[in-house]
């Protein structure tokens, strides 16, 4: 039965580091950081021996962070289990390393989808290689949960290179440009390129989609309806102001709207920035345990063992915050011995 609610908006909520998110996702969080230039190691230029917690270094200082690295900012290695990671990456690199000997550097557009299921060890740096200006980097962590089915699958990650992303490009009746990069599921006659093979998203019925939006000042333009049991949230996270259903609403706003409705946007004075997450409901219980989304206690406390006793495989690298090359460009390596250049 369709909502007779004529106002689309559920809720709209601040934006902080960790975004509100409703069920399939579990997780979001947008990294800005206009990073300095680089040093020989690939880290910051700049002295970390004052005003920074190195090792948990997430309050900005001089307009960016180290996270938990050490000497590069990023997320050494660490465990998942039970859920998948999509990393849109549209500014500065990231270097990826994983308990399966897995590697790859991503970045300018690029998305990585990586199925975490029965357990693995990933870190994810920002080299900076930039040596005579700034490094600026920007992108999207999206936690995606698996079905009960799906927990103890075999981990697997997947490339989608800018290249390759198609983007719906239109214009409405004063001109104004309105661009969808459409990671995952449908907008009109445009299908996203197929996600991890074991993912939520990868049966169209549950209706998942992760676009990147890039609205022109001035630029209106209308969302299609979705199904009605599906969860949509818009998240305003660059610009002036937009208009939806003559309620004004300033940038920096989690929007939840009701997905089976048309949902028309009218952009304000500057160019805006969307990150729009959708999908069925998967109506199982989640049990979560940082790194671990499971959906039982015992299956956490199982998880704990597992990591305990295998590591998920151990740790094949040098070091926890494994780096590539310098003069490396974009690639990836997988677990059968293919590798992707770019």
């Amino acid at each position: 039965m369709k909502h007779m609610k004529t106002n689309s908006i559920i809720s709209i909520k601040p934006l902080g580091f960790m975004w509100p998110v409703t069920n399939p996702f579990l997780f979001c969080a947008h990294h800005l950081d206009d990073f300095p230039a680089g040093n020989d190691e690939m880290g910051p230029e700049k002295s970390l021996l004052k005003g920074r917690n190195i090792g948990q270094d997430f309050n900005i200082k001089d307009g960016w962070r180290m996270y938990h690295g050490e000497t590069i900012p990023g997320f050494p290695a660490h465990p998942h289990r039970g859920f998948e990671t999509v990393t849109i990456v549209t500014k500065g690199l990231v270097d990826h390393a994983d308990s399966h000997g897995q590697a790859g550097r991503y970045g300018g557009g690029d998305v990585q989808w990586m199925t975490a299921g029965a357990g693995l060890q990933h870190s994810e740096m920002f080299p900076l290689l930039n040596k005579e200006s700034g490094n600026p980097a920007e992108l999207f962590q999206v936690w995606l949960n698996l079905p009960k089915s799906k927990k103890f699958v075999t981990p697997h990650f997947k490339m989608l290179w800018s290249e390759d992303i198609p983007v719906v490009r239109v214009t409405d009746e004063s001109e104004k440009l309105v661009e969808v990069n459409v990671i995952a599921g449908t907008l009109g006659n445009v299908t996203a390129l197929d996600p991890a093979p074991d993912s939520w998203a990868a049966d169209p019925e549950n209706e998942v989609a992760i676009w990147t939006i890039k609205m022109e000042a001035g630029a209106q333009w209308k969302i299609p309806a979705a199904h009605e049991l599906a969860n949509r949230t818009l998240y305003f996270h660059q610009g002036s102001s937009v208009k939806i259903e003559d309620q004004k609403i300033d940038s920096g706003q989690a929007i939840q709207v009701i997905a089976d409705q048309e949902l028309v946007i009218e952009n304000g004075t500057s160019d805006g920035y969307f990150l729009l997450l959708q999908g069925k409901p998967i109506n199982e219980p989640v049990v979560q345990y940082g790194p671990f989304v499971m959906n039982t206690n015992a299956e956490i406390q199982q998880a704990m063992l597992d990591y305990q006793r295998t590591e998920f495989g151990g740790w094949p690298w040098s070091r926890r915050d494994q780096v590539h090359p310098h003069e490396k460009g974009r690639f990836a390596r997988h677990q059968d011995g293919t590798e992707e250049i770019r």
